[in-house]
């Protein structure tokens, strides 16, 4: 499917011969009997995409290499689109949801503060990507990341801009995590040229600002 990604990687089987018969070997009839594992999917823009990146070096395959190293069983999905705005999430949302979710990381927002987008519409699109998820998935965790304007938007705007992300976090019950280009944003060398996607190192940063809150719904 285009626009999104799995992080994970396949595992082979194997199976052994013994006389005219072919059996599982241990491994997998264990690997068999455990429950599927659980899906993360990260729904945003060309931040969550990596644009300009290979996709392993974007934040949710970086995600997928630490939940590795801690042997938890989780699938992350990389769902990012680049050039989304919050309305064309929303129209995209039921596509994505068509594989089961346990773990929703919302990240969108930014192309519609630079656009001057309507602050109220970018919140009721928003709104309604997180109520499709809950509707169809009501037991999986939602969590939102916050974005921030610059002040060349005017104090007004900004204001607004950023209030946004509380206001849904608070309505759905979901994870708040704080601007989470922080440490990246302000510093020009962890951007790629056009001063506004992290890069490789960049992202390692994202990851980290997403890890501390996301690990506490894991």
């Amino acid at each position: 499917m285009a626009g999104l990604w799995s992080c994970s990687g396949n595992k082979k089987s194997e199976t052994k011969v013994e006389g005219n018969q072919v059996s599982d070997t241990k491994e997998e009839v264990k690997d068999e009997a455990k429950p599927a594992p659980k899906t993360i999917v990260f729904f945003g823009n060309s931040l969550t995409a990596g644009l300009g990146l290979d996709k392993s070096k974007a934040f949710p395959a970086l995600i997928q290499d630490r939940i590795d190293s801690l042997g938890l069983d989780y699938t992350v999905v990389n769902a990012g689109l680049s050039g989304e705005t919050s309305s064309n999430g929303a129209s995209r949302i039921d596509w994505v949801l068509s594989q089961k979710v346990d773990v929703f990381v919302l990240e969108l927002g930014a192309n519609d503060m630079l656009r001057g987008l309507d602050v109220k519409s970018t919140e009721e699109s928003l709104g309604e990507i997180l109520q499709s998820v809950q509707t169809k998935y009501p037991n999986a965790q939602l969590l939102i990341c916050e974005m921030l304007a610059p002040p060349n938007m005017g104090p007004e705007y900004v204001s607004e801009f950023q209030g946004l992300y509380k206001r849904l976090a608070e309505k759905y019950n979901a994870g708040f995590i704080p601007f989470f280009l922080a440490g990246v944003a302000e510093n020009p060398d962890e951007l790629t040229l056009d001063g506004k996607h992290p890069t490789a190192e960049g992202q390692k940063i994202v990851m980290e600002n997403v890890w501390a809150v996301l690990k506490d719904y894991l």
